[in-house]
């Protein structure tokens, strides 16, 4: 998701409520302790340089139980850090401490943020070295070679 689409999606909530894909929600007193821009220099195993941009939002959990974020006040921030950081328009990476703090995408259910698992990869594949993953086929799908005369019942096995 997008800062563009969080910020069309914002204004016709009641509430900001964020769901892991587990179906557990992040606890409605949860501050976005802070918006920013990252960007990630880098370089693959296959030697080839990388550069990544992604909107941050850090989700914290306070003893502030009286404390709910709304989606106005959600929106000011976002506004306020594009306004004072010059942030464009990328897409959204959640930090969120559950047993450890883990980066996540962002998507909406049409309810609610959905925290959606990010995966490692390797993004050179054909110059690390790691084999491709064998296609894996059934020998029940397979036709018999029409010029074979070793078919079942011909007693050739």
């Amino acid at each position: 998701m997008k800062l563009s689409d969080i910020k069309s999606i914002l204004p016709g909530l009641e509430n900001v409520e964020f769901q892991l894909e587990d179906g557990r929600f992040v606890p409605e007193h949860f501050h976005v302790t802070e918006i920013g821009m990252v960007t990630k220099n880098f370089i693959d195993c296959g030697g080839t340089i990388r550069r990544e941009e992604r909107i941050n939002f850090q989700l914290w959990n306070a003893e502030d139980y009286e404390h709910r974020l709304k989606p106005g006040k959600l929106l000011h921030i976002i506004n306020l850090s594009e306004e004072k950081l010059g942030i464009g328009d990328f897409e959204i990476e959640v930090e969120y401490q559950d047993q450890t703090i883990g980066k996540y995408d962002l998507e909406f259910n049409g309810n609610n943020f959905i925290l959606k698992n990010k995966l490692t990869a390797c993004l050179a594949t054909d110059a690390c070295g790691i084999p491709q993953e064998k296609q894996k086929i059934s020998l029940s799908g397979l036709k018999a070679n029409q010029d074979s005369s070793c078919t079942p019942g011909s007693g050739c096995c």
